[in-house]
């Protein structure tokens, strides 16, 4: 049994990892901490929890950690990761982190684009970038984990078949996603996130550029392809609670039909246990993805302007956050990494 604990378990990440553990056949969860809600009840903090839960949120301690833990997820806000993963780590203990603290490798970037101080480049150099799908064997002997983000997750996910086979120009890369208020976490209160000013709305942000993800999404496309990838990425906020749809469109590097991008994208996904490839005529929905662990994609090639439109749709909280921090701590212990994961979207 892997004793795990939570930091930050009252966040929306740090909630939803919560009720995963709490069913999964391998984890008992010992640990959560909640400066918020410190010395109250986890109900307190998630009332979806049942009140004869015996687990108290406690402020952070690491020693606490260390005694009870085997497994810690920080679900904190930035820089919290970087203060504590590698002593946490140099202890023997495994560390998630689901912040961007340790997912930009060059601390230059990460400073200029969070306006804040990097992780040490020892602690960089640490942490597996936690995408199972394209670097499952790294993350088997990891001790540190950069969970990655939910818009770079459903990006990577829907570029990677034709960035890995070099099909697309690597510098005309646009990308365009749509996020539920829950990815901007619990903590907001700023006007545009109040219900009178986000309902029967859409809305964009981080506007030519401006987003923090950009990086992110780059840096491991720029990976898998060896060279260079620049994107353009223009996320949006629309007004539903939960779940990412993102709409890449791509100049395609050699002529292809839709038969052939859906069957080279499936064929690179044939063995991935959460990436379900949908058939030619097919789209997802966020709807399809709602409390699940999976990411759907659906793609269409215009032979008109020589450009391919693939799309990609996830519960941005469970793939896009506690899901893929359960995958990858799976991975770490060597259980299968369905474990604990397997439900279907939840439909209607």
């Amino acid at each position: 049994m892997i004793n795990a604990g939570i930091v930050g378990v009252s966040g929306y990440g740090g909630g939803e990892l919560a009720r995963l553990l709490s069913i999964h056949p391998n984890v008992k969860l010992t640990y959560v901490a909640s400066g918020t809600y410190k010395g109250q009840k986890l109900a307190a903090a998630l009332p979806g929890f049942p009140q004869k839960n015996p687990l108290i949120c406690e402020e952070y301690d690491e020693e606490t950690v260390i005694s009870r833990c085997d497994v810690v997820f920080l679900a904190q806000e930035t820089g919290f990761a970087a203060k504590h993963a590698a002593s946490l780590a140099d202890r023997g203990k495994k560390v998630i982190d689901l912040s961007a603290d340790l997912r930009i490798k060059d601390q230059a970037v990460y400073t200029q684009w969070y306006k804040a101080e990097a992780s040490s480049r020892d602690l960089l150099k640490r942490a597996v970038y936690g995408l199972p799908e394209l670097h499952r064997e790294e993350i088997r002997e990891a001790q540190i984990i950069a969970n990655p983000g939910c818009y770079p997750t459903s990006a990577i996910l829907a570029l990677a078949p034709v960035i890995a086979s070099k099909s697309v120009e690597l510098d005309r890369i646009v990308i365009s996603s749509m996020s539920g208020v829950s990815g901007a976490g619990r903590s907001k209160h700023t006007l545009q996130y109040h219900f009178p000013e986000l309902n029967e709305s859409a809305t964009v942000y981080g506007v030519a550029g401006q987003h923090r993800h950009t990086p992110e999404i780059e840096q491991a496309l720029s990976i898998l392809a060896g060279e260079q990838v620049i994107i353009s990425f223009t996320p949006h906020l629309i007004p539903v609670s939960r779940g990412i749809l993102t709409t890449v469109v791509v100049d395609l590097a050699r002529d292809m039909t839709t038969r052939e991008l859906v069957g080279a994208i499936a064929e690179f996904y044939e063995k991935e246990p959460f990436v379900n490839v949908l058939p030619e005529g097919s789209f997802p929905a966020t709807k399809h993805t709602l409390g699940s662990n999976f990411v759907h994609i659906g793609a269409a090639v215009d032979p008109r302007t020589g450009r391919a439109t693939i799309v990609s749709a996830e519960d941005n909280l469970i793939k896009g956050a506690a899901g893929q921090a359960i995958q990858n701590m799976n991975l770490m212990y060597g259980h299968a990494e369905e474990t604990g994961l397997t439900m279907a979207g939840m439909f209607p």
